[in-house]
C-alpha cells in the first residue's frame, strides 16, 4: 500500500513564503487555542454524528470551528479519488494538510474519517504540535455498526458488491493510545459531547462553559 509519507512531488525550486501574521497572532484574535479533534472508527460508528453535535456546542460557545467529514470532502477537494489503497492514502494526505492549514488559521478543526490504519493516523498526528492533535476513538462493535447502516453498505460488502470495505474485507486497526475513547453502544451522544468538552477544558483549549 502506498503510504501517506511516500507521496512527494515538491519541486526543489519551491520555497516557503514567510508572512508577518502567524498562528499565535490568529489565536489572540480568536481567544482560544487551535487543535485537531480527529474522530476515527468504523463506518456507522457515530463519528460524524458526535462531531456534528460537538461543533454545535462549540459554535454556541462562540468558538471558531470547522468540520471536515469523510463523505463531504469527496464531493469537492477529493472528488477525483477512488477507493484504491493509493487513492485512500492520498485522500488522507490531503485531509491532513487541509487540517494543518485550519489549525494554522487558529481554528478548532473537527475531522471525521474512518482512517483505518495506524501508520496513517500517526503520520497525520506528526503534522501537528504535540498538544494540537486530539484523537477520539469512536469504539463501536461491528455488529452495532451493521445495525445502524441505513445505506446498506455493509450488506453490499458482505455480498461482494463493494470491495475493500473496512471491517469486512479490509482491516480496521484500532487505536491503542487515543486521548479520548467513546463507546457509542453504551454512551448517549450528549454524554459523548460532554466528555470531549471536559477534555478540551482540561487541556485549556476552551474555558467558558459549564456542563
Amino acid at each position: 500500500m502506498t503510504g501517506i509519507n511516500q507521496i512527494n512531488t515538491k519541486s526543489a525550486d519551491i520555497v516557503w513564503q514567510k508572512t508577518d501574521i502567524g498562528k499565535a497572532e490568529r489565536c489572540i484574535v480568536k481567544n482560544h487555542k487551535p487543535c485537531v479533534i480527529w474522530f476515527t472508527g468504523l463506518n456507522c460508528s457515530g463519528k460524524s454524528t458526535i462531531a456534528n453535535a460537538l461543533e454545535l456546542w462549540l459554535n454556541k460557545l462562540n468558538y471558531h470551528t470547522y468540520l471536515l467529514d469523510g463523505d463531504n470532502i469527496r464531493h469537492g477537494l477529493n472528488k477525483d479519488l477512488g477507493f484504491s489503497p493509493e487513492d485512500r492514502a492520498e485522500n488522507m494526505r490531503r485531509v491532513g494538510e487541509v487540517a494543518k492549514l485550519f489549525v494554522d488559521a487558529g481554528i478548532i478543526t473537527l475531522c471525521a474519517f474512518i482512517s483505518p490504519f495506524k501508520d496513517t493516523r500517526k503520520a497525520i498526528r506528526n503534522l501537528f504540535e504535540k498538544e494540537e492533535f486530539i484523537e477520539v476513538y469512536v469504539d463501536t462493535p461491528l455488529e452495532v455498526c451493521k445495525q445502524r447502516d441505513v445505506k446498506g453498505h455493509y450488506k453490499k460488502a458482505l455480498l461482494g458488491e463493494i470491495k475493500g470495505f473496512t471491517g469486512i474485507d479490509s482491516p480496521y486497526e484500532p487505536p491503542e493510545n487515543s486521548e479520548i475513547v467513546i463507546k457509542t453502544a453504551e454512551c448517549r451522544i450528549d454524554k459523548a459531547v460532554d466528555k470531549i468538552l471536559t477534555y478540551l477544558k482540561e487541556r485549556e483549549v476552551i474555558n467558558n462553559f459549564t456542563l
